[in-house]
């Protein structure tokens, strides 16, 4: 098998990135929808709220459950069985009689993302060479972002081409159709990379926190790797949090100072696509210079965003300072594409890593649940207040950052890149 990186990834198009495309793509294109659909069913604003945030509750719930379906039955027939129960999710959503039904719907989405991406990222952590995984692994993070940016754009061209609000959920269906397609009728990923994990050199330094005779289960996992999930998983929970504050943060400042609905959506959608832009640039510095010098500034960068945000709210031009630090904000998430998933794929065991793993996202994927609801709540006393404590936040996170990647990643990332790379 070839060291080549561009060669590699393009052998895994079909059967990883595609249909990650595809799912990000279709989710996204409802998920903005869904507190829409609950309020024109008798839903209240808050009920709509609570619907919404239904698949960020799946996901957390779905990563235990997951490890233990990636582990029996492998990464692609995981990925088959997410993208048929995320199918069934999508049925009820356009069934549904009652907002609570709604919510079970959309609970069932999230859980069906979570094994999704818990099987892609358990086959790019056995079987990508190390040094050419944080490449991988941020262009898997693209892809996310990916349907994050277009997914909302799709849905709102189809609602106005077809004039039917439901629209973007049957285009959700289709993109889970054509997904496992391509999982099912590509060539086999795990035959298509059998040989990546035969570099066990540099995977006995990547995972020497987590022995490789761990014990079997999540549990074992989390006994096994404690310190390390602790320690770099807490900074990393920490960073899923700033980019879910990010998400909620920014409209809500926008309203305060009062910028219209089109602004509003312009000033994240210019975040976005900076955001968007620098995924790559995320994996080419943690493969050649080491995870630390990704993930500090990612988290720096951040935290003076939301730090300097805090001073605007009553500043002449308040919009133009909330346009600036959206693109720093933007700035900073992207450069952060993928920093999680290495992470973990760096310290989880490299021959069965995918209970480790459905520990890591747990506790990754509940920070980036409880944060914004925290800031939210912080925001309904004083938005400005709320921005510095976002900002101290981040403060928290680099320094963790700092203080325990090098502890346990000390050479992780610091490999000369290979010819062909």
């Amino acid at each position: 098998m070839t060291n080549s990186a561009p060669a590699f990834l393009w052998r895994l198009a079909p059967s990883i990135y595609g249909p990650s495309v595809l799912f990000s793509l279709g989710e996204y294109a409802i998920l903005p929808l869904v507190a829409v659909i609950a309020v024109e069913m008798g839903a209240s604003i808050a009920l709509a709220g609570v619907i919404a945030s239904a698949a960020v509750v799946g996901q957390v719930l779905g990563n235990l459950p997951a490890s233990w379906v990636v582990s029996r039955a492998g990464e692609r027939a995981a990925m088959l069985l997410a993208a048929a129960v995320a199918l069934l999710g999508c049925l009820g959503v356009a069934f549904a009689p009652t907002p609570a039904l709604l919510g079970a719907a959309v609970l069932v989405i999230g859980f069906a993302a979570a094994s999704f991406g818990l099987a892609r990222h358990a086959f790019m952590t056995k079987r990508v060479p190390l040094h050419f995984r944080a490449r991988a692994l941020s262009l898997l993070g693209g892809t996310n972002r990916l349907g994050r940016f277009i997914g909302p754009f799709l849905a709102a061209a189809m609602i106005a081409t077809t004039g039917d609000p439901e629209a973007p959920v049957w285009a959700f269906a289709a993109c889970l159709v054509l997904a496992a397609a391509l999982v099912a009728w590509a060539p086999d990923p795990e035959r298509a990379a059998p040989d990546a994990i035969a570099d066990r050199s540099a995977r006995s330094t990547a995972s020497r926190t987590v022995p490789s005779e761990s014990r079997p289960g999540v549990l074992g996992a989390v006994r096994d790797g404690g310190a390390a999930l602790l320690r770099i998983g807490g900074a990393s929970a920490i960073l899923s949090g700033m980019r879910s504050i990010k998400d909620v943060l920014l409209p809500l400042w926008g309203v305060s100072i009062g910028l219209d609905a089109t602004q509003v959506a312009l000033v994240v959608g210019i975040s976005g696509t900076v955001d968007f832009l620098f995924f790559y640039t995320s994996g080419q510095i943690m493969d050649r210079f080491g995870r630390l010098w990704a993930s500090l500034p990612a988290m720096v960068v951040m935290a003076i965003g939301f730090l300097v945000l805090a001073g605007t709210h009553d500043l002449p031009g308040a919009g133009v300072w909330l346009l600036v630090i959206a693109i720093v904000v933007g700035l900073g998430n992207g450069l952060s594409s993928g920093i999680n998933m290495t992470l973990g794929a760096d310290l989880a065991p490299a021959d069965r890593p995918a209970p480790f793993l459905a520990a890591w996202r747990t506790l990754t994927d509940f920070g980036g649940a409880v944060a914004p609801l925290a800031v939210s709540g912080l925001a309904a006393v004083s938005l400005p207040v709320a921005s510095v404590a976002a900002g101290l936040l981040a403060v928290a996170g680099a320094v963790g950052f700092g203080r325990w990647i090098p502890r346990y990643l000390p050479h992780v990332g610091r490999r000369p890149p290979r010819s062909g790379d």
